[in-house]
């Protein structure tokens, strides 16, 4: 295989490899085994996931999002955004343009560094129900904003578990046989949380999640009354800003906002996915 072109992307902190696929020279040979090796942190160029823009006669572009254990997602609100703005930077799309997920067709916009895109509308809003775990019942609420999340209410998160009770509540079978995204949040101030993350696919901690930041943001706008924005204080210390309209718990016009850096972009050598 030749070099591939990529670039090297974070939105707020979130990183990605993104690749212009448009003409086809990344097949689906082997690709879950090149997805694994080259997000392999200080093995490659290591990420939380991989992007492929293509063709798509439906929108300006189509993506595939691969998580870093060579999972397909249906969608990745911060993979959005950065693939939003990698495509108004290089010609793919204008400033406002449209592109074709597992999701549905996603809408976004690119502000200088910044992007936002206007997600699908969320669905199995459930709040407050118990799960058993090991250490004892559990109050959780769940949404699905594109991929399936719990979200769970903290006085403080700095000493949550995050890897362990994280793991445990993505493999319950509450949400088999998928699994589910966990996200642990607590108030800080009206409008904004914090937030830390339990990401399937990646399974670990993450600097950020714009699924899960949306997913937090509209259990929290039903539970504390809160309105739209509302402002997410991500692990990497980067904000994102999530808006909304609602209407007696059902969620419309939902957009995700906040950085997408561009890294770098370099060529992906044979060493970079060797075993």
């Amino acid at each position: 295989m030749n070099p591939i072109t990529f670039s090297k992307m974070s939105g707020s902190g979130n990183d990605f490899i993104i690749i212009d696929n448009r003409s086809r020279g990344l097949d689906d040979h082997n690709l879950s085994q090149f997805i694994t090796s080259v997000c392999r942190r200080k093995m490659s160029v290591g990420a939380d996931g991989l992007i492929l823009i293509e063709p798509s006669d439906k929108a300006d572009f189509r993506w595939r999002f691969y998580n870093s254990d060579g999972s397909r997602a249906e969608m990745c609100g911060n993979g959005a955004r950065c693939a939003t703005r990698f495509a108004y930077v290089n010609g793919i799309a204008g400033q406002n343009l449209t592109f074709e997920t597992d999701a549905g067709i996603v809408s976004g916009q690119v502000n200088a560094d910044r992007a936002m895109v206007k997600m699908p509308d969320p669905t199995d809003l459930r709040l407050d129900y118990s799960i058993e775990l090991a250490g004892g019942p559990l109050t959780v609420s769940s949404i699905n904003t594109g991929v399936p999340h719990v979200v769970i209410m903290q006085d403080a998160i700095e000493t949550v578990d995050v890897f362990g009770l994280g793991r445990e509540i993505r493999n319950h079978e509450a949400f088999a046989p998928a699994g589910t995204n966990v996200n642990f949040i607590c108030q800080q101030g009206s409008g904004c949380l914090a937030i830390r993350t339990y990401e399937r696919g990646v399974e670990d901690e993450t600097l950020a999640c714009g699924t899960g930041s949306i997913a937090s943001a509209l259990v929290s706008s039903i539970k504390l009354h809160w309105t739209s924005p509302i402002h997410l204080l991500t692990r990497s210390q980067e904000s994102l800003t999530i808006h909304f309209a609602e209407d007696s718990g059902n969620f419309s016009n939902v957009f995700l906002e906040g950085d997408a850096r561009i890294i770098y972009t370099a060529q992906l050598g044979e060493d970079a996915w060797k075993l």
